[in-house]
Formats: structure tokens, sequence, C-alpha cells
């Protein structure tokens, strides 16, 4: 049975290297149309991410293969 894809964009906070924040939002770039990158705090390399409705999977996905290769961690108690 298939289910309906969510209706609102999730948002995920997340810590990654401050010099690498334009590297990983030009990679969701790249995805276009599966998340959207806010930088939150520039010092402390927090973005946030906007994800589309039915992409959680791929972003996490393209999170798993970045985190290869750059820091990138959840941000724990994000609002």
């Amino acid at each position: 049975m298939n289910r309906p894809p969510p209706k609102a964009s999730t948002r995920l906070r997340l810590r990654v290297d401050r010099r690498e924040i334009s590297f990983f939002k030009f990679v969701l770039e790249a995805y276009e149309g599966v998340a959207i990158l806010s930088t939150i705090d520039p010092h402390l390399g927090t973005v946030e991410l906007m994800i589309g409705p039915g992409c959680e999977s791929h972003v996490d996905q393209i999170i798993r293969d970045l985190s290869e290769h750059i820091r990138i961690e959840a941000v724990p108690n994000a609002p």
C-alpha cells in the first residue's frame, strides 16, 4: 500500500565544519527541490535544512554520503 507523501516540510538542524557550509549548500542545490539550507550560526557551523515533503530519505542518504568527507552532526534539542 502506497502512503501519500507528507504535505509539510521537515526541519533539521545540523552542525557542520563552518568552512564547508557553502559546499554543503551547493551539493543540496544540485538536488533541485530536495532541501534548502539556511545558515543559523556561521561561527558554530549551525545550519537548518528545510526538507521537501517526501524527500527525507533522500536527504538522509546525502548526509550519510557527505559525512564521510566533512563533519556533519545533529544539533540536540533543536526547535
